[in-house]
Order: structure tokens, then C-alpha cells, then sequence
């Protein structure tokens, strides 16, 4: 385990033993869904920057992967939607993150007659190693983990779970992103970087990550204020600004002409007729807007016309539209 590990490790193996709620700061709400209850020591171990939940991805049954447990907040919120033993598989490498939330999933089956401990799996393992088959995962997840590896072994962790999901399955994630540059300091800062703060990639780049390990759909679904890292608290000259995103990545066959990339743009057609057809699988009927990838957005921009109107990204996509 090289260096900064080793400090991650730490970082989260004392945040195991003492709850520490202030570790990371999301501001999703608790999920509120009929009979859920999360017990109050998941919420103040609730380690993530967003959330990977989202009850679209959940139907069928699915078999589900997420990697870095925290307190078993969002394993708890997945057994919701997959009422079978073994049914939500939970990893870790922190031995005393695994048992608190054994712990913690004891406390949610008083408090949830239909949660039975044995809905999740809990192993021993690491992101760059997964010890799980190959496709084998309807979604998997994770919650602001990998904004903490460094190039090499972040690319070893996308590749991983590329190789455990069933084609067309879904790696849904949250990670904080920076659009400024760091400085040397911040970058090599080991405690900052298990922090979650001097990791963060800008979104091109996480994005790039996930397409270069073979991903054929990006969806971006949000983009929030995360955290500021000022001169008087860090060692930086300015004030960055560090942002969380919300992002799922479809194991889908890569396009011929590249990935579609979905960040929230849509197109709306205004012309004379009831529709405009671009001949290549987009159909735009009047005033009616279409969600539409980056890749298409630039096709049709290139098109010249005056009767097409192209949002900017709002980096919010809620799914459908051109592909």
C-alpha cells in the first residue's frame, strides 16, 4: 500500500472507531422512503459528498455493488430496493469500517422490520482489486472515494468495476471536482487528499477517466457546491472553489464517433414545420425540447440553422433524449 493509502487508511479507520460527522459535508436530504428508517449513527457516518441512490437505477431487483461502506447508510437505502440475502454487496479495506457497520446494520434491523442484516455482504477488499466476478453487477457504486486516488491507481479502480458489471449496467457515483488549478502543496497534501479536498479532478478529466476505460454513456445528474480550501486555512495563494458532482457511467458498447456525453443540454426546434429530422436518429418535434449528449449538440450547432435553439449544459440530466 503505497504512502497516501496508507494516510487514507488511517483517516478512515478513526473515523470508524469515533463518528466524526463533520468528515464530509453533503447537502442531499436523508432519503424518506415508506418503512425506511436510517438509524441516527448511519447518518453521522454518512462519509459521501452526494448521493448514488436514485430509485430509476433500482428496478428488477438488481444486483448492486458499493465499495467504501462509510456507517452502511446507502447499502441500507439499496437493500430498500433488493430484498435479498446477499443482495447489495458492501467493500471495504478498513477492517473497523467493515464492523461498525455490522453494527450498524443490527441497529437498522430494529428499526426497519423489513431489513434483515443478511440482504448485505460484507467483504474485505480494495477498489483496484475487487473481489467480485465478472460481470456479475447490475450497479455498482461509490461515494466519494475515488476522487481520493492519484492517476494510476484511479484508472485500475474505474477499469475494476468496468470489469464487474453485466453489459449495460451502471457505475453510479459522487465525487468532489475542481475546476482551478492546485498547487504542489495541496496536490501532495496526503491528509487533504483523504479528505477529499486536494483530489478533485476537473470534470473533463473525470470524465475522460471513465470513457478511456471503455464506458460508452456518461450521465452528468448534478453539480453542487461542495467546500472552499481559503489562504488562511490552506496553503494556497487563492480561494478554490470545489464542487460534487453526481455521475453514472453505462456500460454501454463505445459509439463508433466516441461516448455519449450527457451534461444537460437539450435542443428545441422552432421552425415551420411540425418537426425537424437530422436523418441520424434525432427527431425534434415543435417547441418540444430534447435532451440531447454533447456529441449531437455539436452536430446539429454545425448544421447552421436559425431555427434550433441549444441550451448550455446545466450539468442536471434526469435520462432519455437522443440515444
Amino acid at each position: 500500500m503505497s504512502t497516501y493509502l496508507e494516510t487514507t487508511h488511517d483517516v478512515y479507520k478513526e473515523a470508524a472507531l469515533t463518528p466524526d460527522v463533520g468528515l464530509c459535508c453533503t447537502t442531499n436530504p436523508i432519503w424518506e422512503l415508506p418503512g425506511l428508517k436510517i438509524p441516527k449513527i448511519m447518518q453521522e457516518m454518512n462519509y459521501g459528498c452526494g448521493s448514488t441512490v436514485h430509485a430509476r437505477d433500482l428496478t428488477n431487483n438488481p444486483k448492486m455493488l458499493y465499495v467504501g461502506v462509510g456507517g452502511g447508510m446507502e447499502l441500507l437505502q439499496f437493500s430498500y430496493f433488493n430484498r435479498q440475502k446477499n443482495g447489495v454487496i458492501g467493500i471495504d479495506v478498513v477492517d473497523e469500517m467493515l464492523e461498525a457497520s455490522r453494527k450498524n446494520f443490527i441497529e437498522a434491523e430494529a428499526q426497519n422490520d423489513w431489513f434483515k442484516s443478511e440482504f448485505v455482504d460484507l467483504k474485505k477488499g480494495d477498489a483496484m482489486h475487487l473481489p467480485v466476478e465478472d460481470n456479475s453487477i447490475d450497479v455498482a457504486a461509490q461515494n466519494c472515494l475515488f476522487n481520493i486516488f492519484k492517476a494510476d491507481d484511479l484508472k485500475k479502480a474505474i477499469a475494476e468495476m468496468y470489469r464487474v458489471l453485466k453489459p449495460h449496467g451502471r457505475l453510479v457515483m459522487s465525487d468532489p471536482t475542481c475546476e482551478q488549478p492546485m498547487n504542489d502543496t495541496l496536490r501532495n497534501d496526503e491528509r487533504l487528499r483523504a479528505l477529499c479536498l486536494s483530489g478533485s479532478l476537473p470534470i473533463s478529466e473525470y470524465v475522460k477517466a471513465l470513457t478511456d476505460a471503455g464506458f460508452g454513456t456518461i450521465e452528468i445528474r448534478a453539480r453542487k457546491p461542495y467546500r472552499i480550501l481559503d489562504p488562511k486555512n490552506y496553503p494556497t495563494d487563492e480561494l478554490i472553489y470545489i464542487e460534487s458532482i453526481e455521475v453514472a457511467a453505462i456500460k454501454d458498447p463505445m459509439p463508433e464517433d466516441g461516448p455519449c456525453i450527457f451534461t444537460g443540454k437539450a435542443a428545441i426546434y422552432f421552425g415551420s414545420e411540425d418537426y425537424f429530422d437530422d436523418k441520424k436518429g434525432h427527431v425534434l418535434v415543435k417547441n418540444q425540447p430534447l435532451a440531447i449528449c454533447d456529441k449531437t449538440a455539436g452536430a446539429i450547432a454545425d448544421l447552421g440553422r436559425d431555427d434550433i435553439f441549444i441550451s448550455e449544459s446545466t450539468y442536471h440530466y434526469d435520462g432519455g433524449g437522443c440515444c
